[in-house]
């Protein structure tokens, strides 16, 4: 706990002294009331320390979620995460995420998502899905067994040679200082590649920082790596008039490189809008009695629209946008229709009372099972998606669900936002933005 220990307890109360266990017994309430405020305190200085490198999470535009806090609101010019967690309002008005429950009380699991998007019976065949993500999670290796052995997924660890986790020269060491925020998004990603193929290798690539130029140098290493066929990237910031002067760390033809869309509603973000990423927006999935046995809409938070700054891609073909149009595919990213996810990096200080610490607010992360959405979600479902259909030497860009349709989910209903009415914030028959082409219907389209 920092330097404290806890106490061992009060004095032993021998029966034949009645006064002096009635004393003891309120000695020892006393001695846990001080333990439990000692906790908290002790907590919340922890977490006033840790703030310097790891900002609280914030309200989302929900009020039944926050977001993973992965970036100081203060550093302008940095790419956050796009992962949004289920949560409470406490007493405070504060929000805090729901961080206990179990592995089947946390929302979708492995076998729902494979069922949602007509996996079953695919596989990746050793191949390996990137994650790029900025900062370190000290507690990756051990999260991800503990949700692959909550599912009976096979093992992978660095021991048997499925997991690798590497800075962003590809080093194993240094790497970067740890971030609750960034750990809660590389949680969710390593979740999610071993949720949609289990088969696959994994390599986790570590930024330096949320700065671009140290995530764009680790695109290029997990681009560059043998073995990886996709690359996911559940991370963005709001376009400028730099960003097509970076594009070319995306430009790795025969590797599928997937980004998120965003989780603030209509509105364009990089690198979703390069045209050498496929672009991925969410949607809000439910479980149905129709012949699929779900059912999807446009989730309100999905980043789209047209870019101001990138070229129109020769494969797209929306009559509404002169640029580049956002997204091209999706996958579930609501919260409120969230996936569970494995995480424990937290700034408890190993107290007992972790949960209650941080259902007030007073530390930051996660302490075992939570339910998440966001665009993060979609993302590494979709890179995955792509790892199974082992087609990547034939990707260029978002182009290849253009020509492959039929093998999407047409989302037709929702919005996320205001444009008019348009396709560019509205789900419809088709191309919009929000949902991009569809969802996963098998690998067909990939």
């Amino acid at each position: 706990m920092h330097g404290s220990e806890i106490p061992s307890g009060p004095p032993a109360i021998h029966r034949h002294q009645p006064r002096r266990r009635v004393r003891g017994i309120a000695a020892a309430l006393t001695a846990m009331l001080t333990l439990v405020v000692t906790a908290l305190t002790i907590g919340l200085a922890t977490d006033v320390q840790a703030a310097a490198h790891s900002p609280a999470p914030r309200a989302s535009a929900s009020a039944s979620t926050t977001d993973f806090g992965c970036v100081h609101p203060s550093q302008s010019g940095q790419a956050r995460c796009f992962g949004v967690m289920k949560a409470h309002r406490t007493a405070s008005g504060r929000m805090s995420p729901f961080t206990t429950g179990s592995p089947t009380t946390r929302g979708y699991v492995p076998s729902d998502l494979r069922s949602a998007y007509k996996l079953g019976g695919t596989s990746g065949s050793g191949r390996t899905v990137a994650i790029v993500d900025a900062m370190d999670d000290p507690n990756a290796e051990s999260d991800l067994a503990a949700y692959r052995s909550a599912y009976g997924l096979p093992s992978c660890t660095t021991a048997n040679g499925c997991f690798r986790k590497v800075n962003e020269s590809g080093q194993t060491a240094p790497l970067p200082s740890g971030d609750y925020g960034w750990a809660e998004e590389i949680s969710l990603d390593l979740d999610m590649v071993s949720a949609t193929c289990p088969g696959c290798h994994i390599l986790l690539v570590e930024a330096n920082s949320a700065n671009v130029p140290d995530l764009t140098t680790a695109e290029d290493t997990a681009a560059t790596t043998s073995g990886v066929v996709s690359v996911s990237n559940s991370w963005g910031g709001a376009e400028d008039n730099t960003v097509t002067s970076v594009d070319s760390h995306f430009n790795h033809p025969g590797i599928a490189i997937t980004a998120s869309s965003g989780d603030s509603g209509y509105g364009v973000s990089w690198p979703a809008s390069s045209p050498y990423v496929t672009a991925v927006g969410g949607t809000s999935l439910s479980k149905a009695s129709n012949s699929r046995g779900w059912t999807e809409t446009a989730w309100s938070g999905a980043g789209s629209g047209c870019s101001p700054y990138e070229a129109k891609p020769s494969w797209q073909h929306d009559s509404g946008c002169a640029k580049r149009a956002v997204a091209d595919v999706s996958a579930v990213a609501d919260p409120n229709t969230g996936v569970a996810v494995h995480d424990t990096y937290n700034s408890c200080g190993g107290a007992l009372l972790c949960d209650t610490e941080l259902q007030l607010g007073l530390a930051q992360g996660a302490d075992g099972w939570v339910e998440v959405g966001g665009t993060s979600v979609s993302s590494p479902i979709i890179a995955s998606v792509y790892a199974l259909a082992g087609n990547t030497s034939q990707v260029v860009g978002g182009s290849y669900p253009y020509s492959h349709t039929s093998a999407l989910n047409d989302v037709t209903a929702g919005s996320n936002g205001f444009c008019g009415g348009s396709y560019l914030c509205t789900a419809g028959p088709g191309y919009d933005g929000p949902t991009g082409l569809g969802t996963p219907n098998g690998t067909g389209a990939f």
